[in-house]
């Protein structure tokens, strides 16, 4: 991809962006580990779900009732997400770094979950994800815990999105989907509070990794 002194990246056009190696390279690269992960999750998620764990005392989750939100957590999660998508398949480069961001992210929960084994919280009201069904096995996943993968999801779309309207908006539902999923009691408060430390550092990683430039 080749960006021209005093020209927004974002403007690159897919036919300018396709002729660069490096560009194709690292689409064809991040396209084809994401697909590897998608396929090893439900082999990752049986494994974590027959693993030993803590159970944390957490006194939000205490203080809370069980509530079933996932109409509401869903409808945020899958807005906000199929938004950003329309939005950065517009820009060849912001698509390459949401592309890798998501990358990151997932590969970095399979490592967190993984060495962070947790029991589910007390009073947790079952979230079953309509269109992740398959990934996650036919009897459900509980320890997929640290950190959240919903309230990751929702925070990276405020950093990939540009307009600060529809920031603001992801922000909003970042903040939303994160409390209710602690309504709901399906994560532990950590979980839910450390999701855009980790997101944000991915997120700088990705743009080192998907920047493509020459001068």
């Amino acid at each position: 991809m080749t960006a021209k002194e005093g020209r927004d990246i974002f403007q690159i056009t897919w036919r300018e962006a396709w002729k660069s190696k490096l560009y194709r390279q690292k689409l064809i690269i991040g396209w084809i580990l994401y697909i590897g992960v998608l396929l090893y999750l439900p082999h990752f998620f049986a494994m974590i779900q027959k693993k030993d764990g803590v159970m944390l005392n957490d006194f939000v989750l205490a203080f809370l009732p069980s509530v079933n939100l996932s109409a509401l957590i869903f409808s945020l999660l899958y807005i906000t997400v199929i938004f950003t998508i329309y939005r950065s398949a517009k820009s060849p480069y912001l698509f390459l770094l949401y592309l890798w961001a998501t990358l990151l992210i997932s590969i970095s929960r399979i490592l967190t979950n993984n060495f962070v084994p947790l029991e589910p919280p007390i009073g947790l009201v079952s979230l079953v994800d309509p269109i992740l069904l398959p990934f996650y096995g036919p009897n459900g996943v509980t320890k997929d815990l640290f950190y959240s993968g919903h309230t990751a999801s929702v925070f990276l779309t405020y950093l990939i999105l540009r307009k600060k309207s529809e920031k603001t908006a992801a922000l909003i539902a970042t903040i939303i989907v994160g409390i209710s999923l602690l309504f709901q009691h399906i994560h532990y408060t950590i979980d839910v509070i450390a999701a855009p430390l980790f997101v944000y550092i991915l997120f700088l990683l990705a743009k080192k990794i998907s920047l493509v430039h020459s001068h």
